[in-house]
């Protein structure tokens, strides 16, 4: 591997690594006609790497380019930054993809982009890579591509036909900060690549259903990003509170149908670019990045995806931010306490989910069980129920192992204010 090729990888993927738009669930690999093709895609994902700072990278994840025409204030590789710049083509990275996986570094690729171009001619060169990996190399594992705001449709179409997932970053909550932070770019033309996608997606549906009734030899195969699309959002570079952000990232999955909402915890451009003197008047001044913000902002996601719950549910009109102290589940049993407790041998399973302690597979193990046999207590903990939480919010046959008597001692019992606004460390010292 040449020098020059060495300093780009060292370049492009350091300044990709803060995007954290990169799960690779949903796709079982590419199913392309013809020949013999290497590399797989599971339904649970491809090989991720943690960096020193926790975040969760999937390899082999860079930028095509990190030149950039514009001047986001959040982005290291933004226009005005005295940063190194770097450049791939198609084929060094078709090719540097490849090597990777046969050297057993990674199972797919995650590749975005600085705009240094109109967006269609980026967005070309992205797609062309994952066409050339596809068609012409026989790469067979998990591709994600970045959508490029103002690409039309027929550029996403393409782009679809060869990566297993898309994403569009949405950035930031609203369309008053994207102005004040990234004003060269424009809510509605992000919100556009969301829903042509969407629109797309929905047609191939369609179209892979009339295939089925074809006359075999005339069905075509089709694939069109089976791993759906996700975005990411920064949190804490503007004052939106969680409220706006948990409402946002509802009307998104209900809109636009998407896999998921990322949340990135904001990082001063002066942290990851280790200088310190970069100022720049739109940014707040922080301490560190809000990374137990982040976190309990994750968990109220996944109440929305998984437990059925309702944006205001999780924050009503006059709580503006979640509990840093207890996870968003706890915080709403807390508040509602004449719901609880739920004899787990008669709730059905939308009533289970909302026990804290218990998630969709230990709900739908309880409810098979006891099928059979009346449940008590002692069964719970094998079928994977977290007693610590769900002690207090449900009873089995009549038996309770603690009343939700008393919300103000169940919260101290719960709560981990010792902790809260730190990272766990991974070793003790």
């Amino acid at each position: 591997m040449g020098q020059d090729l060495r300093e780009k990888i060292s370049v492009l993927s350091g300044a990709a690594k803060y995007d954290a738009s990169c799960a690779t669930s949903g796709s079982d690999g590419f199913k392309g006609k013809g020949g013999k093709k290497f590399g797989t895609s599971l339904p649970m994902g491809v090989c991720h790497s943690w960096t020193q700072d926790g975040r969760c990278v999937s390899l082999l994840k860079v930028l095509y380019s990190n030149v950039c025409k514009y001047d986001c204030a959040y982005c290291v590789n933004r226009a005005s930054a005295d940063i190194k710049r770097a450049s791939f083509t198609v084929r060094e990275l078709a090719e540097l993809t490849c090597e990777f996986y046969k050297r057993n570094y990674i199972e797919g690729l995650f590749l975005s982009s600085g705009i240094f171009a109109d967006p269609d001619i980026v967005m070309e060169k992205l797609t062309e890579t994952a066409k050339t990996l596809r068609t012409e190399m026989g790469f067979g594992g998990y591709i994600h591509l970045k959508l490029i705001p103002g690409t039309g449709d027929k550029m996403i179409r393409e782009a679809g036909k060869w990566a297993d997932r898309l994403s569009v970053n949405i950035e930031l909550p609203t369309e008053k900060s994207l102005q004040c932070l990234a004003p060269e770019k424009s809510k509605k033309a992000i919100i556009g690549a969301m829903n042509d996608f969407s629109c797309l997606s929905r047609e191939m549906e369609e179209t892979k259903q009339i295939s089925k009734f074809l006359p075999q030899g005339k069905a075509e195969a089709i694939q069109f990003a089976p791993a759906g699309q996700s975005t990411q959002l920064i949190v804490g570079a503007t004052n939106e509170d969680d409220r706006q952000i948990i409402n946002l990232t509802s009307s998104l999955y209900n809109k636009f149908s998407l896999k998921r909402v990322y949340y990135s915890a904001f990082i001063h451009p002066g942290s990851y670019a280790h200088k310190e003197n970069i100022f720049d008047p739109r940014l707040p001044e922080t301490s560190g990045p809000p990374l137990v913000r982040e976190h309990r902002l994750y968990q109220a996601d996944w109440l929305l995806r998984f437990y059925h719950f309702e944006a205001g549910e999780i924050l009503p009109e006059n709580e503006p931010f979640l509990d840093a102290h207890i996870d968003p589940k706890t915080a709403w049993a807390l508040k509602n306490l004449d719901f609880f407790p739920i004899e787990i041998n008669n709730a059905d399973y939308e009533t289970l989910l909302r026990i804290p302690g218990i998630g969709a597979k230990t709900a739908r193990r309880i409810i098979e069980s006891r099928r059979s046999r009346s449940l008590t207590i002692e069964n719970l903990h094998r079928m994977g129920a977290t007693l610590k939480r769900a002690r207090y919010f449900l009873s089995a046959g009549g038996a309770y192992i603690d009343r939700p008597d008393d919300p103000v001692r169940i919260r101290r019992l719960l709560s981990d204010a010792d902790g809260a606004g730190l990272q766990l460390p991974l070793f003790e010292f």
